[in-house]
């Protein structure tokens, strides 16, 4: 029986989190990533779980050339990476490889297909959450699906995803997908980054509970806009219900702002608020939390 193998971009805490469950499910991983401690943690010690001394084994690399012959590959960058990543993956994917993206934003479809080509690209979305507690050690945050589109080649990498224990949706309406995302993430990423908080914290706050509903409509009044039906009726209930469900999930723009290293709101709340301006759709909440949180960069 031949061995499932696969290959992730991102050694993160989403990374590491799909690395771990993959892996322990008789998954063949190999993660390719540019971070130099994540890197030699999981060399050393596996793919791990919080409360793991030891991780599902892995291969880990900096090197595209290590991976070349790729046929699945799942990308777990931030959103800002995914044009390295297409690099990487153009040097390594096999012809008739496809990759499948699960990242947060808009615009990673279209950055990995102007590199790969459309037909090598599938897209998903994932309410799956994950912190890092340190190199290599991820800590899941709650009980999440992955939705993908419907795409002739998905059935492999899907099955993967299935053995490993995630939980697997499929939906024809590739647009709705991305934007059902973007309105949840446009709500809560930027409230936990600026006010520090946990997912579940924002619920507990009576102010940043409102505002939560006040981005995701705001998010949803460009959506509509622009033509998309979005995945369910009530946007602000759709991201108190994710809220919810990752009530204990540090958001990974939190995350970011906490290891002062750069954040996905250019691609989140940002592409929101230009958007809006292609669409005549004002988008007052959503510039003002992209600005607050590009400020704590300075």
């Amino acid at each position: 029986m031949t061995t499932d193998k696969l290959l992730i971009l991102g050694t993160g805490a989403l990374g590491t989190l799909f690395g771990a469950r993959l892996a322990a499910a008789g998954v063949e991983v190999t993660m390719l990533g540019a971070w130099p401690e994540g890197l030699a943690a999981l060399r050393e010690y596996g793919a791990r779980l919080a409360g793991q001394s030891v991780g599902a084994r892995v291969r880990a690399t900096d090197r595209p050339e290590d991976c070349r012959g790729a046929t699945q590959a799942l990308v777990l960058v931030k959103a800002w990476k995914t044009v390295r990543a297409a690099e990487y993956l153009a040097d390594c994917l096999a012809p008739g490889g496809l990759v499948l993206t699960l990242q947060n934003g808009l615009g990673n479809r279209e950055s990995l297909a102007a590199r790969l080509g459309p037909a090598r690209v599938a897209l998903g979305v994932t309410t799956v959450g994950a912190s890092l507690l340190e190199p290599g050690v991820a800590q899941p945050g709650g009980n999440g699906t992955i939705t993908l589109e419907e795409h002739p080649q998905l059935g492999r990498l899907e099955s993967m995803l299935r053995s490993a224990g995630f939980e697997v949706h499929s939906v024809a309406d590739a647009a709705a997908l991305v934007w059902g995302k973007l309105v949840v993430n446009a709500a809560i990423n930027p409230l936990t980054a600026l006010l520090r908080l946990s997912n579940g914290q924002l619920l507990e706050n009576l102010e940043a509970h409102a505002l939560m509903g006040e981005l995701a409509r705001e998010t949803a009044g460009v959506a509509r806009a622009l033509g998309v039906i979005l995945p369910f009726p009530d946007p602000g209930q759709a991201a108190e219900d994710v809220a919810r469900k990752t009530a204990g999930n540090r958001s990974s723009m939190l995350q970011d702002v906490l290891r002062g290293v750069p954040t996905e709101i250019d691609a989140i709340n940002g592409a929101v608020v230009r958007l809006g301006e292609q669409a005549g759709v004002p988008t007052p909440l959503n510039r003002l939390v992209w600005r607050l949180v590009n400020s704590l960069k300075n």
